[in-house]
């Protein structure tokens, strides 16, 4: 797919009303920090979007070579220009810091040595200015490394968004680091609002947001783009609404930005009964800023504090609707037209199926990149 019909693949633009959001904020004076396979500044929607000289030297190896054309994808949700007819971003005025983390696609076992960890990262993001953390990656494996990781990052004041992950057809094991407390875990929806059938689902899940038949580059060449599914993409959209938000509102607090796009999410389920697959529902930044005086609550309270007090409980909790809900609150049986084939095929069309190795103390383990008014209904989460 050329550069130029990709932009015609991004409904969620029109579907979201991004038009009138741009006319009130473009995500300028945001950073947001994409952990990813590294971004590639040099492609025309990220020409002078990449901040490469923000990048520590400790944790920066080769954040600007991206070997799977993922994280430079996700960059470009978040604050593409366009230009060139590539990707416009939902927050064309953010700029974005890159981190190359080591996933699948990284074949040398010395580039996978030299690629630094991501609770490294997190570290290092958090003590920097950046105000949000896109993290469109997963592991089944609970790192207490990790999770000390995101709980300073929260400590410091940001924002961090992950994918819930692609494998609720499989095994729709509980993903991290969507599942640690102060994280927001982020599923994936199509057009009229319904969860990919491949969506990870459980009382994790937080929002959702557009992740199917969303494009991104097919591969590392930066040749083409390919419509293609995935949490991945839901998470940078949310990002992207996140520093929309922010920029409009400066002296908010994560907490802050968090609590309002909760509050508009679209939903017809009670606020403090999230559903198991969306959460407290599709995200619609519009709302707030639509809204000057929108109230986004106290500065310091947790909009999540009922799940980080309860913890995960697991991805398989209570799935069955309630009796008020309508079928679409369940993984549809066709979410996309069918399964996608893999990023760079013929089809042009590519999944977000990837796996990511870290090593997690001694050992290694296996993760998976994630990763308008939407008509969303409900499951139950249980208890």
């Amino acid at each position: 797919m050329s550069a130029a019909d990709a932009q015609t693949k991004q409904w969620y633009l029109s579907a979201m009303k991004a038009d009138q959001m741009w006319q009130v904020s473009t995500g300028k004076g945001v950073k947001v920090a994409v952990v990813d396979t590294g971004v590639n500044p040099n492609t025309p929607s990220l020409k002078g979007q990449v901040l490469v000289d923000e990048v520590p030297e400790a944790v920066g190896y080769k954040a600007t070579e991206d070997y799977l054309g993922h994280g430079t994808s996700m960059a470009e949700l978040i604050a593409g220009t366009g230009a060139g007819g590539g990707l416009k971003g939902l927050a064309p005025g953010a700029k974005v810091v890159p981190y190359r983390i080591a996933l699948r696609g990284l074949d040398s076992a010395a580039e996978m040595k030299k690629a630094p960890l991501a609770a490294e990262v997190l570290r290092v993001v958090a003590d920097s200015d950046v105000k949000i953390i896109n993290m469109s990656f997963g592991i089944d494996v609970d790192d207490p490394v990790m999770e000390a990781a995101v709980k300073y990052a929260q400590a410091k004041g940001k924002l961090m968004i992950a994918g819930t992950g692609n494998d609720a057809e499989k095994k729709n094991f509980i993903g991290y680091p969507a599942a640690y407390p102060y994280v927001v875990g982020v599923a994936a929806s199509d057009e009229s609002g319904k969860v990919g059938k491949f969506s990870e689902y459980g009382n994790y899940v937080d929002l959702a947001a557009p992740g199917l038949d969303v494009p991104t580059w097919c591969d590392e060449t930066f040749r083409s783009y390919c419509v293609g599914v995935g949490t991945s993409m839901a998470t940078a959209i949310t990002s992207g609404s996140a520093a929309l938000i922010w920029s409009a509102h400066p002296d908010w607090t994560a907490n802050q930005v968090l609590a309002s796009l909760i509050e508009t999410a679209g939903r017809d389920w009670a606020k403090d009964d999230p559903s198991t697959y969306l959460g407290y529902g599709l995200i619609r930044p519009r709302k707030v800023l639509e809204n000057s005086k929108f109230n986004p609550g106290a500065a310091d309270t947790d909009p999540l504090a009922k799940e980080n007090a309860r913890g995960v409980t697991g991805a398989d909790t209570n799935n069955s609707p309630s009796p008020s809900a309508s079928t679409s609150s369940q993984p549809p049986k066709n979410a996309s037209g069918g399964q996608t084939s893999a990023a760079g095929s013929s089809s042009g069309s590519s999944d977000d199926n990837t796996t990511m190795w870290v090593a997690l103390g001694a050992a290694a383990a296996v993760l998976v990149i994630g990763g308008g008014a939407f008509a969303v209904v409900r499951s139950r989460r249980g208890a």
